[in-house]
């Protein structure tokens, strides 16, 4: 029997269309890369247990969300200068070992996190040192990790490459916090940092089968990514207004309007007759959930070419969003508007990200990323303590809708910035 014309020029289109929307998995071909990645997935849950256990363990020996948002902060000063830092250093040594010294050093972090509850210390500082000596380690080593990539995969499948990296790092953000309600009533808070040390043994035997990723080009390309160079990205920056903005505008989100630290409380209060384990993992979950489907459904808008005044849509969105979720004083309605926030901060990732691919010159692009890491990284952690101190001042509620609102005015206030408003491909 023969295949009617018709029907093959109807599949081809199908087929067309699902190739546009299925994820490209080439890298993985790749043995290296899969070792890479792999070792990715295991710590992208993992990781997110440790992120529910020091929040949670913290406000369970103060039942302060001040104290939250100091402990999170106590993180960001080693986090912002290792990881500068470690980019520099990516570049002057060989890449896989850095790569296994960082992740020892996180592992070992973990151990000791697990020492300390189940000793029962109740040291809010201990956890404090132990936090910022363990973002210090991923600081190092994250640089190292992304700049291994180009040097295990062709040009051509960096895209799809790092597609595979963020869908497995926003899932992990998503599994892990449910994982870890349901896993704290029945093994308890301690044995989630065990669970991720071991994550971390798998990451570490993954980094020792990688091939050697010494410095291309000898000492003297080397001694090209120093303090001075660091230096010169910053300066780059200020000179270049959309690259500013776009910066300015991710920092409006997310350290007005990200309000985590806040959720141990409102698990513990506004939603406890859900369950304070089972509220608290649904809470951490829903805007990656949100995150996920904007990814997912990406392809509606990821063509479009005005993208500083998606980037200002996006962030007012996200800031109507987290006023909704402050006033929300239903679980699941407050889940919905997290979700809503998810994809709105996916939408401002992608155009963010575009612009600064495409506002930067290629010389300066690595130099940029490494102040991306810096504000996705720095900010959140910022909120973490301007929340905990809204939130026991004025009730989390509150705290988090006048967030929101804030984000809203400096959005608008952003928008009236030709630089960014007028940005397009």
């Amino acid at each position: 029997m023969g295949v009617d014309r018709e029907d093959s020029e109807d599949a081809e289109p199908r087929e067309a269309v699902r190739r546009r929307w299925a994820m490209d998995t080439r890298p993985l071909r790749r043995p290296a890369y899969r070792r890479l990645w792999g070792s990715t997935v295991v710590t992208a849950v993992g990781s997110q247990l440790t992120a529910v256990a020091v929040p949670l363990q913290v406000y369970d020996i103060t039942g302060s969300s001040v104290w939250v948002g100091y402990a999170s902060l106590a993180g960001l000063l080693p986090l912002v200068v290792f990881a500068l830092w470690g980019g520099a250093v990516a570049d002057r040594m060989d890449r896989r070992t850095l790569l296994i010294v960082g992740d020892t050093g996180i592992a070992v972090t973990s151990l000791l996190l697990w020492a300390q509850a189940i000793a029962g210390l109740d040291s809010v500082a201990a956890l404090m040192i132990l936090l910022a000596v363990q973002q210090a380690f991923f600081g190092l080593e994250a640089p190292a990790r992304s700049a291994s990539i180009p040097r295990l995969v062709p040009v051509g499948e960096l895209p799809a490459a790092n597609a595979l990296g963020s869908t497995v790092s926003q899932t992990g953000m998503l599994v892990g916090p449910l994982l870890a309600g349901a896993l704290i009533p029945v093994i308890g808070l301690a044995e989630l940092y065990l669970i991720d040390a071991l994550a971390l043994g798998v990451a570490v035997w993954a980094d020792w089968r990688l091939p050697a990723l010494p410095p291309l080009g000898g000492p003297s390309a080397a001694a090209r990514s120093g303090w001075r160079e660091i230096v010169a990205g910053f300066r780059y920056m200020a000179a270049h207004t959309v690259l500013l903005l776009s910066f300015v505008a991710d920092i409006i989100a997310m350290v007005l309007g990200m309000p985590r630290a806040l959720f141990p409380q409102l698990a513990s209060e506004t939603f406890a007759s859900h369950g304070e384990g089972f509220a608290l993992g649904l809470l951490y979950a829903a805007i990656p959930v949100g995150a996920v489907l904007g990814g997912l459904g990406s392809g509606t808008f990821s063509r479009a070419r005005r993208h500083g005044l998606l980037v200002i849509a996006s962030v007012v969105v996200w800031g109507l969003a987290i006023m909704g979720f402050g006033l929300s004083g239903s679980l699941w309605v407050a889940l919905v508007f997290l979700v809503v926030a998810g994809v709105a901060d996916m939408v401002s990732m992608v155009f963010r990200g575009a612009i600064l691919l495409s506002a930067a010159t290629d010389e300066m692009r690595g130099r940029m990323q490494g102040v991306f890491t810096v504000v996705v990284a720095g900010g959140p952690r910022l909120a973490d303590a301007l929340h905990g101190a809204g939130g026991s001042a004025f009730g989390p509620r509150v705290a988090i809708a006048v967030g929101g609102g804030l984000v809203v005015v400096g959005a608008l206030a952003l928008a009236a910035a030709p630089g960014l408003r007028r940005h397009r491909v």
